[in-house]
């Protein structure tokens, strides 16, 4: 079992929607519409979100309860904020909802990214050796081999940028344009009202390759 720390639009916010239509999967209602669609096969599985803190199994003796409390409290220490003006855009080659403008290092999204990766390290489980050397054989800078070999992941802190996943990796640069235009169209009425970052999302990975669930939303600010 893995646990990830994810952004998710509240559920009644037409982004949220917009997104589990295009990936073809709810994961917080475990409702799937069909299909995993041909061109975002890992989105599908991992449910339409951004990441905070990236998936983990649980270091001994740390539960489930335990990590939630850890970040119940975390999010209680913040405050609810809208989120920046989003696009559908590229990165790396597949295709991604991001910010119009790059996010201010002191912006209340990247502390809260920061904040998860730090503060709820303690309970990450180190990586087995298989998922180390898979990491370490991807391309990256001195910076972010050095974050991987502290934080576990190589794009979190100074190398994090939002992105909510719409596609996989697409070596074929018509698809990807075709693509990217077929989600401006969709996402178009959804980006027209930024949506609230008032919680802090647990999606769970029950077993090595099932699909991610929304298993909790805690309240950011709740506690403030």
């Amino acid at each position: 079992m893995r646990f990830a720390l994810y952004y998710a639009p509240p559920e009644d916010h037409p982004l949220w929607q917009a997104g589990c239509e295009w990936l073809g999967r709810d994961p917080g209602a475990g409702r799937a519409f069909g299909r995993a669609p041909a061109f975002a096969r890992d989105p599908w599985r991992y449910g339409f979100h951004a990441t905070l803190k990236p998936p983990m199994r649980l270091k001994p003796p740390y539960r489930e309860a335990d990590l939630l409390q850890a970040a119940r409290a975390l999010a209680q220490r913040r405050r609810p904020f809208t989120l920046p003006a989003l696009q559908v855009d590229t990165l790396a080659g597949f295709v991604a909802l991001r910010p119009v403008q790059p996010l201010d290092p002191t912006h209340p999204l990247q502390c809260l990214a920061d904040d998860c990766v730090q503060q709820l390290d303690p309970f990450r489980a180190p990586p087995a050796a298989a998922e180390i050397a898979r990491r370490e054989s991807q391309p990256m800078s001195d910076e972010q081999r050095a974050l991987l070999a502290r934080w576990g992941y190589a794009h979190v802190l100074s190398q994090w940028r939002f992105h909510m996943t719409l596609t996989d990796t697409l070596a074929d640069d018509g698809q990807r344009q075709t693509l990217v235009q077929r989600a401006r169209a969709h996402f178009a009425p959804a980006l027209g009202t930024p949506p609230a970052c008032d919680a802090l999302c647990v999606f769970v990975e029950p077993a090595a390759g099932e699909p991610f669930v929304l298993a909790h939303r805690l309240p950011v600010g709740a506690g403030g």
